[in-house]
């Protein structure tokens, strides 16, 4: 493509993006400016840390593609971050979650006569098109199908496949400016495996098919509540209706009633799915779950999705069991046969059950509370490379079969925090992870 050729936005987008570290080389000369008239040293990164955390939510919260998406799927970790930083952004991580700069009306009309055909508009009785929710490579517009059910129709941007791939290549480049505020988060795995996604991600007839599963597995449910699929193309998907409250307005003001239904029906089907459908939702944040008003949770946007036919993989199974009993030695066994730990590497089997067993405390206890502050400890505990602890972490290697797995659990434990749920994980855990289930003090 010649440079003429290259849309306008193309460039406005890599520009914002390209903002981030010239921003951070700004305010990291002004903090040595700073220091050397006399502020203390941790005043002055705190400062930095602030203003780049700002800036980066500022940015991602502008842009949709691979920007937003990756803004998303950072923003459920906000709850391992000090007050400090997270009170200044929390606002703007939200907006990430539920909104984005709406496509012009004439620009859907497109993109529904290409996949629906030139009488698209006979398929509706009334269709809106100021949209009621917005994503990292689509929109929904409400609408009421020709049989008179409400449905929420999901339209992709143009050129979403593109911008995802730009932005995410980007963002790769730029990644030890979130290291200043996130420094327990690995950026890399967390890049590659949202690179790895796009494929499926843009094509709504794909989504199309693991969400019709999941609405047959779940029909009638009393817990869980998925939409039905009425139409599919490769960039428009049509599902019914679901009202709610947004997971991200109980986060902010639920009661702890509210808090603690939607943790524990997040915790199920989290445990549920790849057992009970073979398949694991693989993007937790908070835009993506409603909690109906007959305590149901509503889960949306099917588009990220793990194919488990056989559940979750027994190795994972085997070395939660072996930390759950506390074996540290069949646990380093285990850990060293399945290649967590990096060949021709020797770790301390107590240092490393040291290290994992907090990580695995909700399954351990009767009754857990999740928290912000509990989060932050373990962040800091791992991720910190002055903690002896940490410095053992660096030595082990997250198999790529269990890549996605790991950053869903994360995501997933991120959303538990911010709610600060509290409930019986364990008792949850235990019909479809069995070495969960033994009695515990």
């Amino acid at each position: 493509m010649a440079m003429s050729e290259i849309p306008k936005s193309t460039f406005a987008r890599g520009a914002k993006l390209a903002s981030l570290p010239m921003g951070v080389a700004g305010r990291t000369a002004l903090g040595i400016g700073k220091r050397v008239f006399g502020q203390s040293a941790d005043l002055v990164m705190a400062q930095i840390q602030v203003k780049t955390a700002e800036q980066v939510f500022k940015v991602l919260g502008e842009l949709k593609g691979g920007a937003m998406k990756f803004g998303q799927a950072l923003s459920v970790f906000e709850a391992a971050l000090p007050e400090e930083l997270a009170a200044p952004y929390r606002a703007t991580l939200t907006k990430l979650q539920e909104a984005a700069p709406p496509l012009p009306a004439k620009i859907v009309h497109q993109v529904m006569k290409e996949q629906m055909g030139v009488k698209w508009r006979s398929k509706f009785l009334s269709f809106d098109d100021k949209p009621a929710a917005s994503a990292s490579i689509g929109q929904v517009h409400k609408a009421i199908w020709k049989d008179g059910r409400e449905v929420a129709v999901k339209v992709q941007y143009p050129g979403a496949a593109e911008a995802l791939v730009s932005d995410l290549n980007q963002i790769q480049r730029f990644a030890k400016v979130f290291a200043l505020f996130m420094p327990g988060l690995e950026m890399k795995p967390l890049l590659d495996e949202l690179r790895v996604r796009i494929v499926e991600e843009v094509d709504y007839e794909y989504e199309a098919e693991a969400q019709r599963h999941y609405a047959k597995i779940f029909a009638g449910d009393p817990d869980i509540a998925i939409p039905d699929v009425l139409f599919a193309s490769p960039q428009t998907l049509v599902s019914t209706w679901m009202d709610g409250t947004p997971l991200s307005k109980i986060i902010s003001k639920g009661t702890r009633a509210q808090r603690n239904r939607a943790g524990m029906m997040i915790a199920r089907f989290h445990f549920s799915s790849p057992e009970r459908a073979g398949l694991l939702h693989a993007d937790p944040h908070p835009g993506n779950f409603r909690l109906l008003d007959d305590g149901r949770l509503g889960v949306l946007d099917f588009g990220a999705v793990n194919r488990l036919p056989g559940g979750f993989p027994e190795p994972m199974k085997r070395l939660l069991r072996h930390a759950l009993d506390g074996d540290a030695q069949l646990l380093y066994e285990g850990l060293k046969e399945d290649g967590f730990v990096r060949p021709g590497i020797e770790v301390d089997p107590d240092a490393l059950l040291d290290l994992l067993l907090p990580l695995v405390e909700p399954l351990r206890v009767e009754k857990f509370r999740y928290s912000r502050a509990w989060l932050r400890d373990q962040s800091i505990r791992v991720g910190d490379p002055r903690n002896p602890t940490a410095k053992i972490g660096l030595q082990l290697n997250l198999p790529a079969e269990f890549l996605l797995i790991h950053r869903v659990t994360l995501g997933t434990t991120g959303i538990l925090c911010q709610l600060e749920a509290e409930g019986h994980f364990l008792a949850e855990a235990a019909p479809w992870l069995p070495v969960a289930a033994r009695d515990r003090p």
